[in-house]
This record gives structure tokens, C-alpha cells and sequence, in this order.
């Protein structure tokens, strides 16, 4: 209240003093009890504020400086003692909570600082962000530029197509003025300005493939700007009013056929590119982004690898085509060759037939001259026709296995034999010629070389024959030796053949034959000639050639058949040679008997059928003379019948056997009729049918209307009494083909 009293007297009067400070100490005492409720409010919604206990001592001091200034209200007028002591306290309360809150200020300030501080930095890692996703944004804009552009350049496998469509699609998604593509001429040493997107431009016009420009961009993989002032960016018309838009070129890698190795990735040349030029639009302040840039080189890589598929379709096509004309000529070949191949059939069953049906007649009737009596000189000549036939036969089957060799039909006809009695027959055949040159042929059998096998017996007596056949008719002095033995594994592999790989067993063993002779020799490089058909070695073909060169040709086939290997050795002309084969024979079980159908046996050498009707069918006036002949000389009582309806006619229960040829028209009708007519079996004879064709179908024909029995045409007297002693015996006899 003194201090009311020192006021000046230009001030105004002192009541109005006093009323302006009461009014002025009431607002100040509501503004502060009003600001600790805000502040309590906001620490109620504010659930992350980290310093509420300094709003609270702040709060306290705002209450403290508002209750100073509510008490000093009182103190305007008179007051009492009680007054004082009010607002001393409160003004002393007031005075500790400011200095509290001033002290903590200057603690908790440099916390408020740090948060401002990451309060920026978050600031600042969220627009780095905002770059971020910008970029992930732009990048995914250009992947799906990508996959666009991809999309439409590999749709095609055309390359026009494929560069035409590239240039489209890059104008359209860069907004592009111009774009062009400089391919290399075919010399490499210019581009040529190939396709563009504006079609007003020249196409045609090149440039030096050595101009830096291009040799910088060709250096790097990436797209590069260049000069619109270079000579590949020079297209479109320079204007005083607008600036040129930049240009970027990148290079095209052209893949080759040529740079493709296998297991390997294609090798690039480095001359072998193409340059694409992109230029952006003259009117704008455009410039190439980093993304841009980015879809640029994909988009060359993509055509690169879109140009090396469609450069691999086109060799595909061609080398489809050429492929297709080859099939077409190897077609063509086929049929050619399919129709020589029935041709030459066709002709070996002609001539089969027809060649065997004779020679059935002169051996038969030869064998049977034979069998009179006949003064020494006749006997001779009767013997030379035999040996004559015999050979003339030979080579008929010769030239039809072969046939069948070639193309396959042959198979072996396995069975258990006497494989002993096998090389002696072979040389009982060939003893009587070989005395005519006086040549003396001895055999050797190892001891412990199996007497019965499983085999091929007919195949395996024609190998040896051949073999020892070609000793005696090349050799005119000296011997020869036959020796025969179980081949040892070591001695099994040979390196003269490759593809002979023997495995041993207990169920078959390997037989070696080793046929000597002391003849004229062979120079070891006609050798392998000597296994060519229809050849012969040249050292000898002047000299001593008879014979159909065939023999060793067979039996080559005929001992690969029976997974063998056979060669010649020779140690020149004049030194005579050796031929050996290996072939592969089977054990048999029991081996106490030999399967051996074909060859008369011992007890069978003067047998015959005295009282035995038998009814030969044959519309072959000759042959069913011959036939007649060779069972009347048997002892048995033959009628004869021309055709089918005759032999129906005449045939009876008394009839034990019907011969008849497998050749005539209507001859396998006949057996059926015969089945018809003799419904029980004992009552029917037994069908025998004489053929000359040795393919399988006439067998299985045979076989299919129930004939018993089919025997192979020459047919001699030994022959025929064999064949009758077992069609009686087993009433059953089919002659291996």
C-alpha cells in the first residue's frame, strides 16, 4: 500500500490504480487456474508423453503464481495479520516451485533437444523411404515395360516381325521421336540403316562401321547417349527453333548358329553386333532417366535372344526340309529296294521249283541205275552224275540260304546230334573225291571233345564241308588234316574279331575246327575277299576258280548264326593254308542217343516195304514217273494219280502213305478232302508232301490242312527209304527247312 502512495502525480488518481491492478490481478489468477486444466487434459490423452511428473510440478507452480495473485486481491484494501501470512506462504511456495521447475528445465532440455534430433532423423528416413518406393514404383513401371515388350517381341519367330515390333513398342511406352536399328552389311565393315520407326526415313543409307561413336557404344554393354550430331543419329531435320532430344544408342548382339558349341555357351564375335538408336522428341526438355536407360538394355538383350531362337527356327526349317527330302528318297529307295526283294523271292521260288523238280528226277533215277548192276566203267559214270547232281544241289541251296541269310528268315534248327558221326560222314563224302586227286585227308577228334551236342546238325555238316571242300579243290599235292577240339576260354578271344565275345558255361561248350592243306596258299590281303559272296581271291581266280564263290560266304553267316567266329590263315602263296572257326554247341543232358531223322541208320541199308501202297499225286508227268520208280524199287505197290479228283477216286484204306507234290494247284486242297473223307484216323494214310520250295510258309501250309509229313525235293533211294522208315515208325516226319 505504500507503494501506491509514491506514485507520481501525472499518473492517474490512485483508486483507478488500485481498481485496473485488482481487475488485472483477477484475469491473471483465472488464465493460471485455467492452464493446469489444459495441462491436466492433455496428460489424460496423451498416453506416450514421457515427462508427466514435470507437467505436474509445472502445473503446481501455474496454481501457486495464480493463488499469489487471487490473495493479493485482499491486500488492496486494509487487511489483518492472517492475510500477510497467507501470501507469504503462498508467495515463499511460489517462490520454491519456480526455482524447482527452473532446475528441472535445465535437466530435462537437452532430452527435448534429443528428440527433436531424432525427430529429424526420422523425418529423414522416411523421404529416403518415399526415394525408395519411388524407385521400387519406377522399377516395377519398367519390369512390366519389360514383360510387355518381351510379350510382344517373342511372339513371333519371325526377325522382321521381331525388330519391326521392337521398334513400335520402344516409341510407343518411351514416347520416342525416332528409333532405328543399323545392321551390318555383309562385308562387317558398314551398318546399314535397316528399319525405322518413321517410315519417311532413308533405309539403305550406311555408315563406316569404324567411326568412334560406334566403336564406344560396341565396347560397352550398357546404353550410352550420344551426339545428335553423330552421323547414326543425323535422320531428322535440324531446327533453329527447337533443341535436338538426346539420343541414346545401345548394341544388339547377333547370335549364329556358328557360335553355338555343344555343352557350351554360344561365343560372341565382337564385330557381330547391331546398333539400335533411340532419340527422344525435339520439343521438350526431356531427359533420359536411369530407368529408362535400364529398360533400353533389356530390351536389347531381349531381342538378341529373340533373333538367336528365330535364327535356330529358320536352320530347323531347312534342315526339316532337307530332312523330309531325304526321307522322301529314302522312301522312294525302300520301296525300290522292297520291290527288288520280292522280285528276287519271286524268281528263288521259280527257280527253286522248278530246278529241284529235275534234279529230283536225275538223282533219283541215278540212284536208282546205281543200284543195278553195271560194268566198272558205267558204275563211274553213274557216280560222276551223282556227284554231279549232289553238287549242282548244293549250290541251289547255297544261293537260297544265302537269300534267307540276308534277309533274315534263316533261323537254326537245334536238336541233340552225333557230333562224331558228324565229321565222319563229312569225310566219308569228301574222301572219294579227295582220291581222285590222291590227296589223303585225315581226322583228329580230341579226346575229350563231346560226342553229342546241341546244334544245328544240316548247317554244321555244310560248314565243314564247304571248309574242307575248298582244301581239297585248291590243293593238288601234299594232305590234308581235319582236327577238331573243345576250345580253351584262353584261347576263345581273337583281335581279328572284335565283336566275338564268348562267355563259358556249364550248359555249352565252344567247338574249334582247324582244317590244313598243303595247296597253292593265299596272300593275306585276299584273305578277307574270300568271305565276300560271289568273289574269289584274285591269286586264284585265274588259276583255279570253279564253284559259285558262295561256300565261305554262308558259311561265315552261317557260323555268326551259331555265335562263332571263323577266319583263314595264310602265310602267302605256295605255303599252303589253315581255315579254323569257333561255333557255340549246347550239352545235352542224355547223351546216350543222337537225334539224327535225316541219315539212314545202319539197320535201314538194305530195307525195304514189300507189300506198302502207297498213292503218289504229282500233275508233273516226269516227277510222278520218278517217285513211282524210287518206292517200286522199295518193294511197295504205287498207284499213280494226275489230279486232285482222280486221287480222291482211286484212293482207299488200303493206302498206307499219299506222296503228293506240295506244288500243284490244288494240292493242299486234296489233303483236306482226304481228312473229309478218312474221318478216323487209323483209316487214313499218312500225307507226305514232296515240295521243292524251302520257305516256312509251305511247311506252315502244309502243316495248317494236316499233312504228317514234308520232304525236300532231290529225293534219292537212301533218302526215300529213310524217310519211310521213320514216317512209319513216328508216323509223323517234317523235313527241316
Amino acid at each position: 500500500m505504500e507503494s501506491c502512495n509514491c506514485i507520481e502525480p501525472q499518473w492517474p488518481a490512485e483508486e483507478l490504480l488500485m481498481k485496473y491492478q485488482y481487475i488485472s490481478d483477477f484475469f491473471i489468477a483465472l488464465a493460471y487456474f485455467s492452464i493446469p486444466l489444459e495441462l491436466i487434459y492433455f496428460v489424460k490423452k496423451s498416453a506416450v508423453f514421457p515427462y508427466r511428473w514435470v507437467l505436474v510440478q509445472f502445473g503446481a507452480f501455474i496454481v501457486l503464481c495464480g493463488a499469489t495473485h487471487l490473495i493479493n486481491l485482499w491486500t488492496f484494501s486494509m487487511h489483518s495479520r492472517t492475510v500477510a501470512v497467507v501470501m507469504t506462504t503462498a508467495k515463499v511456495l511460489t517462490a520454491a516451485v519456480s526455482c524447482a521447475t527452473a532446475l528441472m528445465l535445465v535437466h530435462i532440455i537437452p532430452d527435448l533437444l534429443s528428440v527433436k534430433t531424432r525427430e529429424v532423423f526420422l523425418k529423414n528416413k522416411a523421404a529416403e523411404l518415399d526415394r525408395e518406393m519411388g524407385l521400387i514404383r519406377t522399377q516395377e513401371e519398367t519390369g512390366r515395360h519389360v514383360r510387355m515388350l518381351t510379350h510382344e517381341i517373342r511372339s513371333t519367330l519371325d526377325r522382321h516381325t521381331i525388330l519391326k515390333t521392337t521398334l513400335v513398342e520402344l516409341g510407343r511406352t518411351l514416347a520416342l521421336e525416332e528409333c532405328t536399328l543399323w545392321m551390318p552389311t555383309r562385308t562387317g565393315l558398314e551398318l546399314q540403316l535397316s528399319y525405322t520407326l518413321r517410315q519417311q526415313n532413308p533405309v539403305g543409307y550406311t555408315v563406316p562401321i569404324q567411326l568412334p561413336v560406334i566403336n564406344q557404344v560396341f565396347s560397352s554393354n550398357r546404353a550410352m547417349k550420344i551426339s545428335p550430331n553423330s552421323p547414326v543419329a543425323r535422320l531428322r531435320p535440324l531446327s533453329a527453333k527447337y533443341m535436338p532430344g538426346e539420343v541414346v544408342a545401345v548394341r544388339v548382339p547377333l547370335l549364329h548358329l556358328s557360335n553355338f558349341q555343344i555343352n557350351d555357351w554360344p561365343e560372341l564375335s565382337t564385330r557381330r553386333y547391331a546398333l539400335m538408336v533411340l532419340m527422344l522428341p525435339s520439343d521438350s526438355a526431356r531427359q533420359w532417366h536411369v530407368h529408362e536407360l535400364e529398360l533400353v538394355e533389356v530390351v536389347a538383350d531381349q531381342v538378341a535372344v529373340a533373333l538367336s531362337h528365330a535364327a535356330i527356327l529358320e536352320e530347323s526349317m531347312r534342315a526339316r526340309d532337307l530332312l523330309m527330302e531325304q526321307n522322301v528318297a529314302l522312301d522312294h529307295a525302300r520301296r525300290e529296294a522292297e520291290t527288288a526283294i520280292r522280285a528276287r523271292n519271286d524268281f528263288l521260288a521259280v527257280m527253286n521249283h522248278e530246278m529241284r523238280t529235275p534234279m529230283h528226277a536225275v538223282i533219283a533215277l541215278s540212284s536208282l541205275l546205281q543200284e543195278t548192276e553195271l560194268t566198272p566203267e558205267q558204275r563211274l559214270m553213274v557216280e560222276t552224275i551223282l556227284r554231279s547232281s549232289n553238287l549242282l544241289a548244293t549250290l541251289i541251296n547255297d544261293v537260297l540260304d544265302l537269300s534267307r541269310l540276308e534277309d533274315g528268315s534263316l533261323r537254326l534248327d537245334l536238336g541233340s546230334f552225333n557230333l562224331h558221326a558228324v565229321f565222319k560222314e563229312v569225310l566219308n563224302l569228301i574222301k572219294p573225291i579227295a582220291s581222285v586227286k590222291k590227296l589223303p585227308v585225315t581226322l583228329n577228334l580230341a579226346p575229350d571233345l563231346p560226342e553229342y551236342a546241341i546244334g544245328d546238325e544240316k548247317r554244321l555238316m555244310q560248314t565243314i564241308l564247304n571248309v574242307v571242300g575248298n582244301a581239297v579243290k585248291f590243293s593238288k599235292e601234299g594232305s590234308i588234316s581235319i582236327t577238331a577240339f573243345v576250345a580253351k576260354s584262353e584261347s576263345l578271344r581273337d583281335s581279328r574279331a572284335p565283336d566275338f565275345f564268348p562267355v563259358p558255361s556249364d550248359n555249352h561248350f565252344y567247338l574249334r575246327v582247324q582244317v590244313k592243306d598243303a595247296g597253292q596258299g593265299i596272300n593275306p590281303p585276299d584273305i578277307p575277299k574270300l568271305f565276300t559272296k560271289f568273289a574269289h581271291a584274285q591269286t586264284l581266280a585265274t588259276k583255279n576258280s570253279s564253284g559259285s564263290g558262295l561256300g565261305l560266304a554262308i558259311c561265315k553267316r552261317f557260323v555268326n548264326l551259331m555265335e562263332g567266329h571263323i577266319w583263314i590263315e595264310s602265310e602267302g602263296l605256295g605255303k599252303g593254308c589253315m581255315a579254323i572257326f569257333i561255333v557255340k554247341l549246347g550239352i545235352p543232358e542224355n547223351t546216350s542217343e543222337s537225334k539224327n531223322p535225316f541219315l539212314p541208320k545202319a539197320n535201314h541199308g538194305q530195307t525195304t516195304f514189300p507189300g506198302l501202297k502207297v498213292l503218289v499225286l504229282d500233275d508233273n508227268g516226269v516227277s510222278r514217273m520218278v517217285t513211282k520208280e524210287l518206292l517200286v524199287h522199295l518193294g511197295c505197290d504205287v498207284t499213280t494219280a494226275s489230279s486232285r479228283d482222280e486221287c480222291l477216286h482211286v484212293v482207299s484204306q488200303e493206302h498206307k502213305v499219299v506222296c503228293m507234290d506240295a506244288g500243284m494247284p490244288d494240292g493242299f486242297e486234296a489233303a483236306v478232302r482226304l481228312h473229309e473223307k478218312f474221318t478216323k484216323r487209323h483209316e487214313r494214310p499218312l500225307i507226305v508232301a514232296l515240295t521243292g520250295n524251302t520257305d516256312k510258309v509251305t511247311k506252315e501250309n502244309c502243316m495248317r490242312v494236316g499233312m504228317d509229313g514234308v520232304i525236300l525235293k532231290p529225293v534219292s533211294v537212301d533218302k526215300m527209304r529213310s524217310v519211310l522208315s521213320e514216317l512209319l515208325e513216328h508216323r509223323v516226319l517234317f523235313e527241316a527247312m
